[in-house]
């Protein structure tokens, strides 16, 4: 289900807008960013939702003041109704890191309510040169996205703050070395475990899946259709019971943050079949910076490849 269909409501002026969620700070980057001497005020982003927000943490280290909109990760982030507080945060950022593809369009609509020629936007979308008929638009799980995007955030620190670009730089080179243990583990596993047949529910993580070898046996348009809040065909829906029932799969990966009747009854078909289970998140989970949780699921695919282990939440 992209965010942007249960936001269409959602309008200009602020006075309409439920108060339902404010921004939540991210915290220090794990990868121990560079610091910088520079004593005038911190850079203001805000990020549309938390892996992002994370990554620009890691590269703006004490430079900036980050804040991200969708950081719960025990909630559906479907369900999102944007703020006052929310639309302040936007109103007041210099810099704003987004997803694009539709999945944060609440995004857009609050820019626009409140222009700023000085602002500067960045959309993954566009820093991958992405059309906007790209069916998946979970971006963070693709293995191109973050390198991407976290260059264009420290270009962008580097021109609003030129004296410390060269921590901005420094902050960037660890960044994207950091990345090198899931790059190496989806590339272990795809080496290990060849075109390993996988059942999901939402495409989620498909671009993780994919750059891990594994072979989707779900029909795509039953991910559409989940993803997209409206029923499966019954022949697509046939083909993924017998995925469970005739045990085609060696592990299930359901979106964890987003259930319902239909995602519920292929979670018991999945464990009333001895199929592994793996959850995997929209919004990076507590106690986790963006690579240690991809590596994470990579690390819970293999187990359940395995050792037949599920690792429903992280």
């Amino acid at each position: 289900m992209k965010i942007a269909r249960s936001l269409l409501a959602a309008t200009a002026s602020t006075s309409l807008l439920a108060l339902t969620l404010t921004g939540c700070a991210t915290g220090a980057s794990s990868a121990a960013p560079a610091a910088s001497t520079d004593s005038s005020p911190r850079i203001a982003v805000v990020a549309a939702e938390n892996e992002y927000a994370d990554v620009v943490q890691q590269i703006g280290g004490d430079r900036v003041d980050v804040s991200s909109i969708l950081s719960d990760p025990n909630t559906d982030p479907h369900t999102f109704e944007a703020s006052a507080s929310v639309a302040k945060e936007i109103a007041g950022a210099q810099v704003i890191v987004q997803n694009g593809l539709g999945y944060d369009d609440f995004m857009s609509d609050l820019e626009k309510a409140s222009p700023d020629a000085n602002r500067t936007v960045i959309v993954a979308q566009d820093v991958l040169s992405l059309p906007d008929s790209t069916d998946n638009p979970h971006l963070w799980y693709d293995p191109k996205t973050m390198p991407a995007v976290a260059s264009a955030v420290a270009d962008k620190l580097s021109a609003l703050d030129p004296a410390s670009a060269d921590t901005f730089q420094a902050n960037l080179a660890a960044f994207t070395a950091s990345l090198s243990d899931w790059t190496d583990a989806l590339a272990s596993f795809s080496k290990n475990h060849p075109n390993t047949p996988v059942a999901v529910t939402e495409p989620v993580a498909d671009d993780m899946l994919q750059a891990a070898g594994a072979d989707i046996k779900t029909p795509w348009n039953l991910q559409a259709a989940i993803m997209n809040d409206t029923d499966p065909s019954a022949q697509d829906t046939a083909t993924q019971d017998a995925l469970f029932t005739g045990k085609q799969v060696k592990a299930f990966l359901y979106n964890q943050q987003v259930t319902d009747d239909t995602t519920d009854k292929y979670l018991q078909l999945a464990k009333d079949n001895g199929i592994p289970v793996v959850g995997v998140y929209e919004t990076m989970p507590a106690n986790y910076h963006y690579q240690d949780w991809m590596l994470a699921e990579v690390k819970a695919l293999e187990a359940a490849v395995t050792q037949g282990t599920s690792t429903e939440q992280l």
